[in-house]
């Protein structure tokens, strides 16, 4: 074999090209390239299965049974080829038969062969075949040969895909096969309701041409074309149009390294040594950033791989001169966009007078886009499937991403109840609207202290809008994993001051960084984010306190950046009383090392801790004397006590906020907090739900902390309350809990005339 994945490629596609120009029939050109491969790649078998009426069909084998070829067939999920083909994704195993996947066929003669490797023959985006080789000595393919295979196989799809071999069923079509009002489901990305006709933000972009007639051309093109994209990057980032400061134009920033990275430019050119077109070349790294990202759980690895895919679309539709994406054509009426996804700089392309939501395959609460859309106030529903088979260009479509679901073609009758809803909701709004300035108070004159919970520098308009006392949460980590580097003290010391200027006299809790397991950083090491589970890994304060130079900036930077004001500083997981003593410590040491240097300090330093992992609660006595304020974290805290992953639906029936298990600890918590004189409060989801903020009330919880949507529907909900009667039906039920909590306090709250709309 050649020494490089290039070099094996492009000796195969050589000998390939030939074949594919001939003009013998189809089957013979397939039989001359299972030859070719196999010879190139010193394997006895090589073997191509396409799909056909949803079954892999064996079509051509050199080393197998030539009986077998037609005759042999598999299901997608069956044996390794159908493995491959439903996974998309590659198998090399040095003992075939020990994989649990293995289906044997006794008519291919395959079981004297051991090893097997075989990648997926992918066309849009999916899998219509699989290419596989065999060799009777156990040993696994090396990466090169495994890496000029999928290379090959990308060539085979236009072969097959010319000879009109390709399963027109199994592509998929791009019109809808209904014309039926339809609704289809997805996940809330960013709140909002919103009419428009369907426009698809780019038509697919199919690569016809997969081999080089010349090398240096095909470098040539991918290099204006990068020059290109770069220009079109830089020129966006400066007109986007939003308010001064934001985390979004830090997301831009990250954004606008990808389009300069020198390492995705180098694979592109690698692509192309090894005898691809620029569009295949650029196709084929595309390829293998779809396969990562199938194979990655972190989110927000997985946004940045979002991020690159995007790029790698615009740089496909400059080199290709297919350059038409709905904002190159203009938007003609009110409009929601459909994607598979988007990047950043892709939506502010957008007429944002026309755009009124967005439509994503993908997507993620965490995504850069969704971050730029709440930015921009465009409702954004995510994780929606199939759009291309059920919604056509110019479709009608409502979007409703408060309750996760958008309506095609609507009917007259669908089409009244969403008007109505969206009247509704801007009644509420308007009603919530006008209890800004009132006080969050019960009818028994009991105060509730109603908070926002913020992570960007634009979230803190959500302060006058609402009316909120402050801030109980602010997330410090978000800067951290919208950076594609660990952000300096001064620019991290920029945000915090930015952020208590606009809060003015509010009270502002930074939160320090939450950051590591789940939320993993690309500049911290890869094994220390490689954890089985990573919620209850090494994250939060146990990393802050191993790598203590991350908090000692942060610790600098919060602490000059509140001079001569209140600070409220709120650590994250702590598990023991000692985590938080070291962590206060550490804060202490900054403080005195600023005071020495004679620069100006915080009027006072509040410290405070937040209760999420159930172990902390057994440590009350220990801790409950050295902090000022103490928070709970329902939603993790939630999850420890259930062992019940909130992000797995399968578990979200367990996953219950007015469950006796949660109700009865916290008010364990709330005697001692109140006896040491230690404000308590909740910062999680739990707060922001009328019914549950509720009970939270009638434990004697008073500070909640939610998101700003939230805190008129809560602030209707106090106002409308007997804090006395509620606090004594509360005691009722957690001594004798119904089967039916969440029942027993709704009808209560009906019975009560309790606002809970």
């Amino acid at each position: 074999m050649p020494s490089s994945a290039a070099a094996s490629a492009r000796e195969i596609l050589t000998r390939l090209h030939d074949v594919m120009a001939g003009r013998n029939p189809a089957q013979a050109k397939l039989n001359a390239v299972v030859g070719i491969i196999a010879e190139a790649m010193d394997s006895e078998v090589c073997s191509i299965y396409l799909l056909r009426e949803g079954v892999l069909e064996l079509f051509a084998t050199r080393g197998l049974d030539q009986a077998a070829v037609h005759v042999t067939k598999l299901a997608l999920g069956e044996g390794l080829v159908g493995t491959i083909a439903e996974d998309v994704e590659v198998l090399n195993l040095d003992e075939a038969a020990s994989h649990p996947d293995f289906a044997y066929k006794p008519e291919t003669g395959e079981e004297r062969y051991h090893s097997f490797a075989g990648v997926p023959i992918i066309r849009r985006e999916r899998a219509v075949g699989v290419l596989a080789v065999q060799h009777s000595d156990p040993r696994k393919y090396q990466d090169v040969e495994i890496e000029a295979l999928q290379t090959v196989a990308m060539v085979l799809s236009e072969l097959i895909a010319n000879a009109g071999l390709i399963d027109t069923a199994t592509t998929g079509s791009d019109r809808p096969q209904s014309t039926a009002a339809v609704r289809i489901p997805g996940q809330k990305l960013v709140e909002g309701m919103a009419s428009g006709h369907a426009v698809f933000h780019q038509p697919r972009i199919v690569v016809e041409h997969t081999v080089a007639e010349d090398t240096d051309a095909e470098r040539h093109r991918v290099y204006a074309a990068f020059d290109k994209m770069r220009e079109q990057i830089d020129r966006m980032t400066r007109e986007a149009e939003f308010g001064v400061g934001g985390e979004h134009e830090e997301v831009l920033s990250t954004y606008k390294m990808f389009a300069y990275d020198e390492g995705w430019a180098r694979r592109i050119n690698e692509a192309i040594d090894s005898g691809l077109t620029a569009e295949a070349a650029i196709e084929r790294v595309q390829q293998r950033t779809r396969q990562r990202m199938r194979q990655i759980d972190d989110p927000l690895l997985a946004d940045r791989m979002h991020d690159l895919e995007d790029l790698a679309n615009r740089l496909l539709r400059i080199v290709s001169g297919q350059m038409g994406t709905a904002a190159q054509m203009g938007l003609r009426q009110d409009t929601i966009l459909i994607a598979r996804n988007l990047g950043p700089a892709e939506l502010l392309e957008y007429d944002k007078r026309r755009l009124k939501g967005v439509i994503l395959e993908e997507g993620s609460l965490t995504a850069h886009v969704t971050i730029v859309a709440r930015a921009m106030g465009v409702p954004v529903l995510g994780r929606v499937r199939d759009v291309r088979r059920l919604i056509a260009e110019g479709d009608l479509l409502l979007l409703d991403s408060v309750a996760g679901n958008v309506f095609v073609r609507p009917s007259s009758g669908m089409e009244e109840a969403f008007e109505a809803k969206l009247a509704l909701r801007q009644k509420r709004k308007a009603a919530f609207a006008a209890l800004r300035d009132v006080p969050p108070e019960t009818k028994d004159g009991h105060r509730v202290t109603l908070m926002v919970n913020a992570g960007l520098r634009d979230d803190v308009a959500a302060l006058d809008v609402t009316g909120a006392d402050g801030i109980g949460l602010f997330r410090t980590e978000f800067q951290f994993l919208v950076s594609a580097t660990l952000p300096q003290r001064e620019r991290q010391q920029r945000l915090y001051k930015d952020v208590l200027d606009a809060a003015g006299s509010r009270p502002v809790i930074f939160r320090t960084v939450d950051i590591g397991g789940d939320k993993a950083l690309p500049y911290l090491n890869k094994e220390d984010a490689d954890e089985e589970n990573p919620a209850m890994g090494w994250r939060a304060l146990r990393l802050a306190l191993d790598r203590d130079g991350l908090m000692k900036v942060q610790a600098r930077a919060l602490i000059e950046a509140a001079a001569g004001r209140t600070l409220n500083v709120m650590f994250p997981m702590v598990s023991e009383a000692w985590e938080f003593a070291e962590a206060k410590a550490l804060f202490e040491a900054q403080r005195a090392w600023i005071g020495a240097r004679g620069r100006r300090l915080p009027a006072e330093i509040r410290y405070g801790a937040m209760l999420e992992v159930p172990a902390l609660a057994e440590q009350l006595d220990l801790l409950l004397p050295n902090i000022d304020f103490l928070s709970v974290g329902t939603n993790d805290l939630t999850q420890f006590l259930f062992a019940a992953d909130r992000a797995n639906p399968r578990l979200a029936e367990r996953y219950d906020w007015l469950s006796p298990s949660i109700l009865r600890f916290l008010a364990r918590v709330v005697g001692p907090c109140r006896a040491a004189g230690v404000d308590l409060g909740v910062c999680g989801e739990m707060g922001g739900r009328p019914v549950e903020a509720m009970a939270l009330i009638g434990l004697g919880i008073d500070r909640l902390s939610i998101t700003p949507a939230a805190i008129g529907p809560i602030k209707a909900m106090v106002r409308s309350l007997d804090s006395a009667a509620l606090r004594d039906f509360v005691a009722g039920l957690l001594a004798r809990p119904p089967r039916d909590m969440r029942g027993a306090l709704t009808d209560w709250a009906v019975q009560s005339g309790v606002d809970l709309a």
